[in-house]
């Protein structure tokens, strides 16, 4: 993929991001609220969009944030796939 494509999707996911995480924000649901579950697929996609940003980046991957990408949206995941054991996976990763 050529540099000014990759640069801009990554543009692109950046003004998706600020609508996601804005609507995240307004989401007050706390652990155990009947709306927990919507909150989190929020930050799913909010967690998504950082990992394609690093995935997409111009530059080298950079693997810290590859890891810290993959890891919130494990963690995220283990809340709808438990029995997947996601969170195991994770720990993993450090």
């Amino acid at each position: 993929m050529k540099k000014l494509d990759r640069e801009n999707i990554i543009e692109t996911s950046w003004e998706i991001h600020a609508q996601v995480e804005s609507h995240y924000l307004s989401l007050s649901a706390k652990k155990g609220d009947e709306e927990w579950l919507e909150k989190q697929r929020v930050l799913l996609a909010d967690m998504a969009l950082h990992l394609l940003q690093t995935a997409l980046n111009p530059e080298e991957i950079e693997l810290d944030k590859l890891r810290n990408n993959i890891n919130s949206i494990l963690v995220i995941c283990d809340q709808f796939l438990p029995e997947a054991k996601l969170k195991e996976s994770a720990d993993k990763l450090f």
